[in-house]
């Protein structure tokens, strides 16, 4: 037996939450280099599999599900990835608030519209900012989310900018 087969053995004795919580300690770990396509397509696409055989059932598994998803590269990838945090929220996982409006804001974004919370900061033009965030919500919107007020994101944009330009 190799160390190959050690690791597959390993992880056929998962069950389906340790992998949901690996999966998004891994999708986490791996936002520190994003050209590893091939294994943030491989998690998502393993969430969804999970997820269509019915093994996305608690709070916490619909929280790691999200946060795979949210890691992902498509409109579809996001909009899965709010589902699965306002499910988490519903099922009383009060962290997935956060992550239901950053998935939102991701969904948004990717389909080319205005954020709503003002959670991604993203490059446009050469510069650092928070692009178009729909100002019909309110800070007081945007606490109930767990999202800091909108002149505290756009300080952070700006801070990433300065210290780009540094």
């Amino acid at each position: 037996m190799n160390d190959d087969d050690d690791a597959l053995e390993g992880a056929n004795l998962e069950g389906p939450s340790e992998e949901l919580e690996r999966l998004a300690r891994e999708s986490l770990e791996a936002q520190a280099d994003p050209s590893d396509l091939t294994g943030m397509r491989q998690r998502c696409q393993r969430v969804i599999d999970l997820y269509a055989q019915g093994h996305i059932v608690n709070a916490y598994d619909n929280f790691h599900a999200a946060w795979v998803l949210l890691c992902g590269e498509s409109a579809a990838h996001f909009r899965l990835a709010r589902m699965f945090a306002r499910r988490a929220a519903g099922l009383g996982e009060a962290r997935a608030w956060t992550l239901e409006a950053m998935a939102w804001d991701r969904w948004l974004v990717a389909s080319g519209k205005p954020q709503r919370f003002g959670t991604q900061i993203l490059k446009q033009h050469g510069r650092w900012s928070l692009g178009a965030v729909d100002p019909a919500v309110s800070d007081l919107e945007r606490a109930f989310y767990g999202v800091p007020p909108l002149y505290v994101q756009r300080q952070r944009a700006e801070q990433l900018q300065r210290q780009e330009s540094a």
